[in-house]
């Protein structure tokens, strides 16, 4: 198994980044750009990969008394993955994600994982601020 972590500090309070982040229908906004995300009844969702072409039962929880997203593959358990956010003093928050590969041929490996952890955060934080900003004006 092998595992990978990610956090970023991001200006707006917790609620509007966990908000944004569990919202299932607009997954594609932050996600890496080559997954796609079709929800089902949910818990059950469908990920789509670009680079494989292929579609994959998995699921997908929020937890919002938590602020917790999680997720995984249904049948196949290759991999798992949870997203927390944790309110920092001034009215940021910090945002981990975390992926759990269980299969190797699975892991696309360390650099491809990080790239795409740190560009999602990044996605997201644009998300979040188009739609604070969007609220606040």
């Amino acid at each position: 198994m092998t595992e990978y972590e990610r956090s970023r500090t991001m200006p707006a309070q917790p609620e509007h980044v966990f908000d944004e982040a569990a919202n299932v229908g607009r997954l594609d906004s932050w996600l890496p750009e080559a997954l796609h995300v079709e929800a089902g009844q949910l818990p059950a969702v469908t990920v789509h990969e670009d680079r494989t072409d292929e579609d994959t039962s998995a699921l997908f929880r929020a937890r919002p008394d938590q602020m917790r997203l999680e997720w995984g593959t249904r049948d196949q358990g290759e991999y798992a993955g949870w997203l927390q956010v944790a309110g920092l003093d001034g009215g940021a928050s910090e945002v981990t994600v975390h992926l759990s590969f269980f299969d190797d041929g699975h892991d696309p490996g360390e650099q491809a994982v990080t790239d795409a952890l740190d560009t999602s955060l990044r996605r997201l934080e644009e998300q979040v601020r188009l739609h604070v900003d969007h609220a606040a004006g």
